[in-house]
């Protein structure tokens, strides 16, 4: 009696502490499951393959979709039950050892490592490698070339370096039970109710309940249904990609255009019939938690609706009528796009006298605005983090460094683990790699040295913290904004420069906490680590390769790809690319100094930093004092403030259908139809991306290539003059718009 009391309270103390964990995350672990099996490998690269090319693809489109893991999470469920079933048992021998083609039964660890593989291939949730969009706006919007290999060094090289200090931290944020990363719980969720399907299946007849559509035959109807109907959105009936009334209500009205548009606009009362419009910039709706979708509609609501508004109408703010109300384009003093190209000099760099006959640079008052709230979010989650989360970040910290494991870190314990030496070596070579490249190809990137050093101490230094934050609190604190600020004012004058460090400082620290969440997903699947190690690296440098060769064959083949007249209807607007266009002008070839600084119109915003700092403590003192009322913590100030941070490339449309969606299936089929949603929720989502992928490209490689279009009055938006300005004294300050 004693030993069996004994070996509960054992049991006890290696339970997680974190009841989420607890609820979702099996205890159990079978270490003779296969997992390096062959069809871990096809579906894997393929995956990989397939994911970073249609990612690319869809990259350039006006209304990105980007197609995630959980879409390979279902779809190669029942590719791998089909391979199990019809793959003979023929045995073969690779380095020593022996291995099957069909080794048994499709098992969980296979697919764990199959979505992380197709992880890869969506850039760790980003779509595509961050670099490549260096290489968009070197050749199609400053129209100078970079080789082939320079651009495959820097999107290789600015994915992996962060993995080499990522390894290792592992001990302080993946082994320890506090650790908890709250977005892996999801894809663990959706693991075991695939492969658990048959249990949903007794559960339902327990209840009485009749046994309902198999996941798989609704995975494949979703799928059917959601191909065939964006033929009609994205090509016969494109109108339905913004459903803007009002717009159709008042055609020749400046205003009303500015306030219906759905992609130029407002958006008041837009809304898509369109997935690819709906998903797009956001992700699926149907994927984040009601919580989250009613922080972002508040924060969007205010934004959007009242300070915009104001700024604009009201209070004209910064001369905002001359320009259009929302646009992430550069304009002179009178309304006028700024010819960018007149102020680059042979040497790639700005040519201050031409800088000085065309005048300061002048963004939209919804561009401006964007930066500051952008500004006031970074400043807010510091203070947020460290009133709300201080404390439990730092109890959870001291926890990690005591030594004390949980089952999971205990059942990880019969995997080898993979050796330091392997991330020292990752780390010098890549780099190695980076400081050539700055140094040999320093012509085509700008970068000096130093550039390099400083943003990988600048990444290193914060990747610790921010994936602390991370792993308890599910909020990532970006670089991006941090990083090019840095670089502008150390090295002005230099776009290309800029992006690079805010692509080594961003998005290595982006990487190695991406790396860190799968490791973490790994973990409480128990997956042997060294697996998972190879599968990330080799995931990461296949996607690289393929962005890549995706990027230089549209690039070169797709007339006017990034500038499609008005006239040509074309989807290929790279709408990411105008703000990453934008921001290395902003802050690269002109400087911060002559936009936020004294020298330029934008100073004020600067004051945002300061008003970010205040108001968490504003909301963490209202907390203190009235500590019974229950809705004071819920006010998330740095998601509120942030909600519209895709804004711009993203527009009043994408919010308006992603919240209405995300609040139908989340809130009400959540809430009415419990049962419906556990079972198909995640199906649909996945279902409805797959879909919509695969007409998109059919459409492209059958219609698009040929410049085949249709036109009337379902293919045209209806909201023309949301672009216009309503200076009066301005005479047609946007091409096509009418004089005043």
């Amino acid at each position: 009696m004693g030993s069996v009391e004994e070996d509960k309270k054992v049991n006890e103390d290696e339970e997680s502490p974190i009841e989420q964990v607890r609820l979702t995350v099996p205890t159990t672990d079978d270490p003779t499951q296969p997992v390096w099996t062959f069809r871990m490998w096809v579906l894997g690269l393929l995956s990989c393959v397939l994911l970073s090319f249609l990612n690319q693809f869809f990259s350039y489109r006006a209304s990105p979709l980007t197609i995630t893991q959980i879409t390979v999470q279902v779809a190669t469920l029942p590719l791998g039950r089909l391979m199990a079933g019809f793959l003979p048992n023929t045995r073969f021998s690779v380095l020593g050892h022996e291995l099957s083609l069909n080794p048994g039964p499709f098992n969980m660890k296979e697919h764990v490592l199959i979505t992380i593989f197709a992880n890869a291939g969506a850039a760790f949730g980003n779509g595509s490698a961050y670099a490549v969009g260096i290489v968009n706006i070197i050749k199609k919007f400053y129209f100078r070339d970079i080789s082939f290999i320079a651009a495959w060094l820097l999107i290789i090289t600015t994915q992996v370096l962060g993995y080499g200090w990522a390894g290792l931290l592992r001990k302080y944020v993946v082994e320890p039970s506090h650790m908890w990363w709250p977005s892996t719980l999801v894809q663990i969720s959706l693991f075991r109710a695939l492969h658990n399907e048959d249990d949903d299946s007794k559960d339902e007849e327990e209840n009485g309940k009749k046994k309902g559509t198999s996941r798989s035959k609704f995975f494949v109807i979703a799928l059917a249904c959601s191909f065939t109907y964006y033929l009609f959105p994205g090509f016969f009936f494109q109108t339905l990609q913004s459903i803007s009334w009002v717009c159709w209500a008042f055609p020749n009205s400046v205003t009303a255009h500015q306030l219906g548009s759905g992609f130029t606009g407002l958006g008041l009362g837009a809304f898509s019939l369109d997935w690819a419009t709906t998903a797009a910039f956001l992700g699926s709706p149907l994927v984040s938690p009601f919580f989250a979708i009613a922080n972002v509609f508040l924060g969007y609501s205010v934004i959007v609706y009242i300070v915009i508004p104001i700024s604009y109408w009201g209070l004209n703010v910064y001369n905002a009528k001359n320009f259009p109300l929302y646009s992430e384009d550069l304009f002179t003093s009178d309304g006028q796009y700024y010819n960018i190209t007149k102020i680059v000099n042979s040497k790639f760099e700005i040519d201050y006298n031409e800088y000085g006959k065309q005048g300061h640079i002048n963004l939209s008052i919804f561009f401006a605005l964007a930066y500051g709230f952008g500004f006031a979010t970074i400043a807010a989650t510091a203070t947020h983090v460290g009133l709300f989360y201080g404390k439990e970040i730092y109890e959870r910290y001291k926890a990690s460094t005591r030594g004390k494991i949980d089952v999971h870190t205990r059942l990880m314990k019969n995997y080898k683990d993979i050796p330091s030496w392997w991330f020292y070596v990752l780390l010098t070579v890549t780099l190695l790699v980076g400081l050539a490249l700055t140094i040999f190809m320093n012509d085509q990137i700008q970068m000096p040295f130093w550039g390099l050093l400083a943003a990988a101490v600048m990444a290193f230094c914060f990747t610790l913290p921010i994936s602390i934050i991370t792993a308890t609190t599910n909020q990532t604190p970006g670089l991006n904004i941090i990083t090019e600020y840095a670089m502008g004012l150390i090295y002005p004058g230099r776009p290309i420069a800029n992006v690079c460090f805010k692509t080594y400082g961003y998005m290595s620290m982006a990487q190695a906490i991406s790396f860190l969440s799968d490791f973490k997903l790994g973990h409480y699947m128990k997956i042997p680590p060294r697996s998972m190690f190879l599968v990330q690296f080799l995931g990461t440098i296949i996607a690289g390769s393929v962005n890549l060769c995706v990027a230089w064959y549209m690039l070169t083949n797709i007339k006017d790809i990034c500038h499609p007249s008005s006239e040509s209807n074309s989807p290929w607007t790279c709408p990411n690319d105008h703000v990453f266009f934008d921001a290395s002008v902003i802050w690269g070839l002109v400087g911060p100094r002559r936009i936020f600084g004294p020298r330029g119109n934008y100073g004020d915003l600067n004051w945002f930093f300061v008003g970010g700092l205040l108001g968490p403590v504003v909301v963490w003192l209202c907390h203190k004092a009235f500590p019974n009322i229950s809705w004071i913590p819920l006010i998330n100030l740095p998601v509120l403030l942030g909600a519209t941070a895709a804004m711009p490339p993203a527009s009043a449309v994408n919010y308006n259908s992603w919240i209405l969606v995300g609040t139908i299936f989340n809130f009400f089929v959540f809430r009415y139809r419990k049962m419906w949603w556990k079972k198909y929720n995640y199906i649909l989502s996945a279902a409805l991306d797959a879909g919509v992928a695969f007409m998109a490209v059919l459409l492209y490689f059958s219609m698009g290539i040929e410049d085949k279009s249709v036109q009337w009055w379902g293919s045209d938006q209806h909201c023309d003059l949301a672009e216009c300005s309503t200076a009066k004294h301005i005479v047609s300050p946007i091409p096509g718009c009418p004089a005043f």
